[in-house]
Parts: C-alpha cells; structure tokens; sequence
C-alpha cells in the first residue's frame, strides 16, 4: 500500500500522472472518494502519465469517456447507475476485453463487477485543498 497527502489539485494530477506511468493494459482502477475529493482530477493525471494528451473530463452523465493514443484509457463515472447490472448492460466486459486501463469513479456502486485484480485508488478530504490517496493493489 502507497499513501501520499497531496496540497492541491495539481498535485493530485501529479501523484496520478506518476502512479500511471508504466501501467499495464487491462488494469481496472477502482477509484472511491465523495464529491469533490479529486478522482477526476487524479484521472487527469493518469491520461498524462500514459502520454495521452487529451482532454479529461467527469463522464458523470455520459457514464464513459474513452481516451485514446498509444495507449487506451477508459474512465468511467458509476455515479448514476443504481446497480452493476447497469454496467454490464453498457459493455463492461467489452470495455475489459479492450486491454485498456479502465479508471473507474463511484466504484462502490458496482463492486460486483470487478474480479479482485483491480487496484484501489481512496481518495479522503482531510481539509479544503488536502487530500490522503492511498493505493492498494495491482502495482504494491
């Protein structure tokens, strides 16, 4: 488990940005966190790291964003689903199937879907700008 206390949004985009340098395909990332913790900006970093240069926003109501490039990232908002049911109706296996690294937001709501492989990403307000990001799994 790798934990680090970031000060700013720019330095979640940085912790994400190194924690995504080197990040296997297929790899499910399993983010959690409340409303405005940074998991967006955390996958902001992430496209960088995998030397994506696009333009990441929350997929909140289109519920999928796909980044592509030399590398793929799927980034997923599970906010507004009720069930796991709902994603697998959308293609989650398909998505999966891809190789691409999948980052996954509201993962609480659909944990029935992931196989035990993803790596956790917890992101906890500790105050206005500060936020502990521990990361468990996957790449320990």
């Amino acid at each position: 488990m790798q934990t680090y206390i970031s000060r700013s949004e720019a330095e979640t985009e940085t912790i994400g940005e190194k924690f995504a340098q080197g990040l296997a395909g297929g790899t499910v990332v399993a983010m959690y966190g409340d409303l405005g913790a940074g998991k967006t900006a955390f996958v902001r970093g992430m496209a960088r790291g995998m030397g994506l240069s696009c333009r990441v926003s929350s997929p909140t109501f289109t519920i999928v964003n796909e980044y592509e490039g030399e590398r793929e990232l799927i980034h997923f908002d599970m906010y507004r689903l009720e069930s796991s049911d709902e994603l697998f109706d959308i293609g989650w296996e398909d998505y999966l199937g891809r190789g691409a690294v999948c980052a996954v937001e509201w993962s609480e709501k659909v944990e029935d879907a992931f196989y035990g492989d993803e790596t956790i990403v917890r992101i906890e307000k500790l105050g206005d700008t500060e936020r502990r990001i521990t990361i468990e799994g996957g790449r320990d």
